[in-house]
């Protein structure tokens, strides 16, 4: 029997008793899974020394125990971090017409929906969007234009869209 078979039959017959123990300890079933598929991920990545352990079954708990407290110290980290810095931004509503117009820029060119986001939803200048870009600022307002006329035909709206912003 190979090493990777030896890990697989390990797999079968552990994954299991070991998803339960770290269900205990971290409290969250997916975070139990996600770290005990680490442990055998980092299991397969050396098949050979995996093979020669006396206990696979109990190397991988280590391996998992230790992972879901490395996991939750640096969660403990971001949180204080996150204290720190105050509350989150304001996340953009999901209104019918937010989604409309973002499924309409994800029909346009890339370098026209890049333009369009920097300028008008970013509120950069121009100049800001032709450094962030790398492209000379006659290109930028060549994607904007082209950007905002392609816009007003997909969301079918005034010739004024079209115009608005021109610079």
């Amino acid at each position: 029997m190979g090493h990777r078979d030896a890990i697989a039959e390990v797999y079968a017959g552990s994954f299991r008793r070991l998803t339960v123990h770290l269900y205990a300890v971290t409290g969250d079933l997916g975070e139990a899974q996600e770290v005990v598929q680490e442990a055998f991920v980092r299991a397969l990545t050396a098949p050979d020394r995996f093979g020669e352990l006396e206990n696979p079954e109990s190397w991988l708990r280590r391996v998992a125990v230790n992972l879901a407290h490395t996991r939750y110290r640096r969660r403990r980290t971001l949180d204080r971090l996150l204290r720190r810095v105050g509350p989150p931004p304001v996340v953009p509503d999901f209104s019918p017409e937010h989604v409309t117009l973002m499924t309409a820029m994800r029909r346009l060119p890339p370098g026209q929906r890049h333009a369009i986001a920097l300028h008008y939803l970013v509120d950069l200048p121009v100049e800001e969007v032709a450094r962030t870009l790398d492209v000379s600022v006659g290109t930028v307002k060549s994607r904007l234009s082209r950007g905002r006329t392609a816009l007003a035909a997909l969301l079918d709206g005034p010739a004024e869209l079209a115009r608005a912003g021109s610079e």
